[in-house]
């Protein structure tokens, strides 16, 4: 009685271990169906962004696209400190970036600073979701493509995460210094006031290159702007290099040209 008892609990036994077995195998099946199913869709959605929008590594060294981008170009080799001030869309910002992209890459310098002053047209930093970087990140957008196009997206990168490239607001900047085998560059500086464009410029170190550009004309800022003060008291410094664009440098679109020269006319324009 009691080995047909264990016999029957046996086979009872092993009867549910297959029906248990076969549940896990339909189940393991499923779910990795699933699994590979939403790891395709992912992967191919992620490919078909990174592939229309990631900005592709150009191999060619900067050629200026005008007379007046060559002896910008030139005047930021020759010079500490070079002033790039003129109209949007005269590569003022792509060139002084390029340039300290080559540098970093051929171990001219060793730290790219980017900054520029937090201030927009009616809007300003505490309307950005994120922290601090994320927010400032949206500022520099222009300057992490130019970047990108240089040095490739994963050296800079890289090079944010260890400190090789480093952007920040410019109140930041305080307390600095710029020291040697450092490339600065100053964005946006029609909108500094003095007091901030004089701390940035007691930044400047020995044997550090630094570019400050801006369009005069396009202050958010009220009052006078540091930038027009700073080029009228350096002008004739040693080692300091006034570079102005005109409308007819402008390569961004022609419609740019055109606009700008609707919004500001030419003062005998407006006299008659």
């Amino acid at each position: 009685m009691a080995k047909r008892s264990q016999a029957r609990r046996k086979n009872y036994d092993e009867q549910y271990s297959d029906k248990k077995q076969k549940k896990g195998s339909r189940n393991g099946r499923k779910h990795q169906t699933s699994h590979h199913s939403n790891i395709v869709e992912l992967n191919a959605h992620y490919n078909t962004t990174d592939t229309a929008y990631s900005t592709q590594r150009s191999n060619q060294p900067l050629k200026a696209r005008t007379p007046a981008q060559q002896t910008y170009i030139n005047a930021i080799k020759n010079n500490a400190l070079t002033f790039g001030i003129g109209p949007a869309g005269t590569g003022k910002s792509y060139c002084a970036g390029a340039l300290a992209a080559q540098a970093l890459e051929s171990g001219e310098v060793e730290r790219i600073i980017i900054t520029r002053p937090a201030v927009e047209a009616g809007e300003n930093l505490g309307f950005l979701p994120g922290g601090l970087d994320e927010k400032f990140a949206v500022y520099i957008d222009a300057f992490r493509d130019i970047l990108n196009e240089r040095l490739g997206s994963g050296t800079v990168d890289y090079c944010l995460r260890h400190g090789r490239i480093v952007a920040a607001p410019l109140a930041f900047m305080r307390g600095k210094t710029f020291d040697e085998k450092t490339f600065v560059i100053l964005d946006e500086a029609q909108n500094t006031s003095l007091a901030q464009m004089k701390m940035f410029l007691t930044r400047i170190g020995e044997r550090c290159k630094v570019v400050i550009n801006g369009d005069i004309k396009q202050s958010d800022i009220r009052g006078k702007s540091g930038l027009a003060d700073a080029v009228n008291r350096l002008q004739g410094v040693n080692n300091v290099f006034v570079h102005e664009f005109e409308r007819a440098d402008i390569v961004r679109s022609g419609l740019v040209r055109e606009i700008i020269e609707l919004y500001e006319p030419d003062e005998a324009e407006v006299e008659v």
